[in-house]
């Protein structure tokens, strides 16, 4: 896949190239210093906005990704037992340092013949179903649960609409506030709409550090408000999409961390950082850390705010 460059990237990279060519060994490790510190600096100052765009970056980790990486074993399951499969969202059983877990995630794809297979991890309503399956066998077989969410929406598309997505959203997230295990959720890159929520009411909520979880993309947000997509810049500072926004509002529970430029520098490191999260949930899940009346009074303590009289 050729090296995707984002806007504010530029000077790194023009760095870099200076490096490249460089006449003698001294210029060129100086180049490459001046590269890291210019890479740190503009990471450590991303807007919002930039932040979107790294959340979609093309080389940033899948979901696949990760579960390659960090589980011993997996046995996919397929199909709602109603319409068919959804190929958006992938779904199993897992084996993690020796611990079964349940699985459900959105898949975006990284060929772009993966990407329309997958429909860009937009799921069909069957798709949900399918994830209800597979909470529904978790509870069963009295195993935790382990989401991986990463979809810009649920798929807009009318024939998910006459097939009922608004309900299977609704029930997704009926059956994730009773269910009666444990539920760990993982914003991997792009959580959006209801879409990502249907899979992340959980015990535990996290996200990776360049990660963005939103109501709406800010493109549809600056349209809906301002009539202008090219607001969508002041629209992704309003929406407070960023990890940091969320743990300051109680939208999560954890930021993990991120080498500068993000996971797709550094995609072992990643999927290192998932499963020590992994773990720690699975010891808390140990411990009967997490109930049903405990993640039912998590969410609705989310939103609370006070107006103060001027």
């Amino acid at each position: 896949m050729a090296e995707t460059i984002l806007p504010f990237e530029r000077s790194i990279y023009d760095l870099i190239e200076a490096a490249g060519r460089a006449e003698t060994v001294e210029e060129r490790a100086a180049l490459l210093k001046q590269s890291e510190a210019e890479r740190l600096r503009v990471y450590a100052n991303l807007t919002p906005w930039e932040r979107v765009q790294l959340a979609r970056h093309p080389r940033r980790p899948r979901m696949l990704d990760y579960t390659n990486r960090i589980l011993e074993d997996f046995i996919e399951l397929h199909g709602d037992r109603v319409i068919g499969d959804d190929p958006a969202m992938v779904c199993g059983i897992g084996r993690f340092r020796g611990r079964t877990i349940f699985i459900a995630g959105q898949q975006k794809g990284v060929s772009t013949e993966e990407k329309v297979s997958r429909n860009f991890g937009m799921a069909h309503p069957w798709g949900y179903r399918k994830a209800q399956r597979v909470f529904r066998l978790a509870e069963r077989l009295g195993h935790p649960v382990v989401t991986f969410v990463d979809t810009p929406a649920a798929h807009p598309g009318i024939e998910a609409e006459q097939r009922g997505q608004g309900f299977a959203i609704a029930e997704s997230l009926r059956l994730c506030a009773d269910l009666r295990v444990p539920i760990l959720a993982v914003v991997l890159s792009e959580g959006g709409s209801g879409g990502a929520l249907a899979i992340a009411f959980a015990d535990r909520v996290c996200m990776f550090q360049y990660a963005v979880y939103m109501i709406c993309p800010p493109e549809r947000c600056a349209e809906i408000l301002w009539r202008d997509v090219e607001k969508k810049e002041l629209a992704a500072a309003a929406l407070k999409v960023t990890a940091q926004d969320l743990m300051d509002l109680g939208a999560i529970d954890a930021i993990l961390p991120e080498p500068p430029g993000g996971a797709q520098y550094d995609p072992a490191g990643a999927a290192e950082v998932l499963a020590s999260e992994i773990d720690r949930f699975l010891e808390a899940c140990r411990q009967g850390a997490y109930s049903v009346e405990k993640r039912r009074e998590k969410f609705r303590r989310i939103g609370h705010w006070l107006e103060e009289s001027l």
